[in-house]
């Protein structure tokens, strides 16, 4: 198949019109017009990930992040970006990246899933539709009401995670929780809004921990790998039901980053 009859349907589905102002998604790198027999999943395009798909013999990459997020007056072997879409382009590989539209139409109920929410709310509303609001995160129930503790530990098994950061006292008990993957301190206000007893996200800073405890908001730090590894799982199984005639492969589950206890 041609890569623009892909990208015309995952379009459809993740429109990219729904990605922040900010973000950069789409086809980032190659011709539409192309074949595509083999499509490579990964969460980011690191040049260990990049060197994966190539020895999986793969013909089009879809990352969750995009590689590329700012204008490039150069491209050349300088630097990683640089030498990572000279890569794709010797090798024959097309490059899309599917961000913040997948945050919004695909990620924020994965992750609800993934917590077995109950009774869900959009977290941050990005936009009304004909059916109904749109947006990043997600509020809702837990499956039963535990200490703060025991939803560390139930956060751990959920994402498949070996460790979590835990904000607030152990033994509060909490009951309603909003979840966002990546990096969710900039929804704060919406989680306190929504009166969440407690918040599953990544990349929370110091200040920011301490700072939403002392409002009453417990946090549990899963990582913004850990809350968000699951992008390709979920999209290999959606475009295998889509596109059974297309081969589909992941990058290997790794988090970059090691921990020393």
């Amino acid at each position: 198949m041609k890569v623009n009859e892909l990208t015309g349907w995952l379009d459809g589905k993740y429109p990219c019109r729904m990605a922040e102002d900010w973000d950069n998604v789409g086809l980032l790198v190659g011709d539409d017009e192309a074949e595509v027999r083999h499509v490579f999943l990964a969460l980011d395009l690191t040049e260990q990930t990049l060197k994966e798909a190539i020895e999986a013999g793969a013909d089009m990459i879809v990352t969750h992040h995009p590689m590329i997020f700012r204008g490039m007056k150069k491209i050349n072997n300088h630097d990683f970006t640089g030498r990572k879409i000279l890569s794709l382009i010797r090798h024959g590989i097309q490059y899309y990246a599917m961000h913040t539209n997948y945050d919004i139409l695909g990620m924020a109920e994965l992750s609800a899933d993934y917590l077995k929410l109950r009774d869900r709310q959009v977290l941050t509303v990005t936009e009304e539709t004909e059916q109904g609001a749109e947006g990043l995160g997600r509020t809702g129930f837990l499956p039963r009401r535990m200490t703060l503790q025991e939803c560390g530990e139930f956060v751990k098994e959920a994402f498949s995670v070996p460790d979590v950061r835990v904000y607030g006292d152990p033994e509060m008990i909490v009951e309603r929780a909003a979840v966002c993957t990546g990096s969710g301190k900039s929804m704060l206000s919406d989680v306190l809004e929504k009166k969440a007893q407690v918040y599953i996200t990544g990349d929370i800073d110091y200040h920011t921990g301490i700072d939403a405890v002392a409002q009453g908001l417990a946090v549990i730090d899963a990582g913004h790998y850990g809350t968000e590894y699951i992008f390709m799982d979920a999209m290999k199984k959606t475009l295998e039901k889509q596109f059974p005639d297309l081969k589909i492969s992941c990058a290997r589950v790794k988090a970059p980053y090691t921990v020393l206890c």
